[in-house]
């Protein structure tokens, strides 16, 4: 007994004929025995007699609508396409009978290959690292020309911390950007500590430290962490570099992603000169 047979008889005969056997009867899908157990429960479920009719006559008219199709020759084209599968799948069963072992060891190499070229790839292009430091050091030296030209007008309030409480004023900035900051001293250039302030930036806090002259001319330093945690040896770093992107003039490099700017409205070599005491004293 098969398992529709099976089914048929662990079933009332008086439940309702299901689609699918309806379906499968349509199809010519049933056994001898499963066709005749099925047509015998139609004679007492008209509801089902009725949709096997339904479903009879659709089939007829489709059957109907595509005669012409269904009656004629399969194209050339179609004929050759099958003929040419079945061939490239006999070659490749001949192939696999007598290649297989050399398969799999090009298999192996092929994968030992790529995962060659997928660590090649991983390791960074000194070329593309050194675009990138560059571009993300001048993006740090535009936000620092910004800062300034926003702080560096006030009158009552150009710091948070003024220079007077230094002590505290390192102590807070270090504390919030992770690590022991310096405030250079720059007394010898002429320009005294106004203070500093703590600011947002890209990456994380930044600081601010403010600087003034005896004239009224002030300049800025803007140091903070450019990229993320990593390896030190993953992290950005740029030479000595000059920007003029910003609002204002500035110099601008980064050791082991921690970047540095000093800005100001002063000619270049004037500003030069600050920023290679402020780099020397870093």
């Amino acid at each position: 007994m098969t398992s529709l047979e099976r089914a048929m008889a662990s079933h009332d005969s008086r439940r309702p004929v299901t689609e699918d056997a309806l379906h499968a009867l349509l199809d010519g899908r049933l056994s001898p025995a499963e066709r005749a157990a099925l047509e015998a429960r139609l004679i007492d479920d008209p509801e089902a007699s009725a949709a096997l009719a339904a479903y009879r006559a659709q089939r007829d008219v489709l059957r109907g609508l595509h005669h012409r199709l269904l009656e004629a020759p399969a194209p050339p084209a179609l004929v050759a396409a099958a003929q040419r599968l079945a061939d490239a799948r006999t070659r490749n069963g001949q192939w696999w009978r007598w290649g297989g072992m050399a398969a799999s060891m090009l298999l192996v190499f092929g994968a030992g290959w790529l995962s060659h070229g997928q660590w090649q790839s991983s390791r960074p292009d000194p070329a593309a690292w050194a675009t990138k430091a560059q571009g993300t050091g001048l993006e740090f030296a535009r936000q620092a020309a910004v800062a300034h030209v926003v702080y560096a007008p006030e009158v009552r309030h150009p710091v948070e911390v003024p220079a007077a409480q230094q002590e505290h004023l390192v102590q807070w900035l270090s504390k919030r950007l992770g690590r022991p900051l310096k405030v250079p001293d720059l007394s010898a250039q002429g320009y005294e500590l106004v203070g500093g302030r703590l600011l947002p930036g890209d990456g994380g806090a930044r600081a601010q430290f403010m600087y003034q002259a005896a004239g009224g001319e002030r300049i800025t330093l803007y140091l903070g962490a450019i990229d993320g945690p990593g390896k030190p040896a993953n992290r950005l770093e740029t030479a000595f570099s000059f920007s003029n992107a910003g609002p204002v003039p500035g110099f601008y490099w980064v050791d082991q992603g921690f970047g540095y700017a000093l800005a100001g409205k002063l000619p270049r070599e004037g500003l030069m000169q600050l920023a290679r005491a402020v780099y020397q004293q870093l």
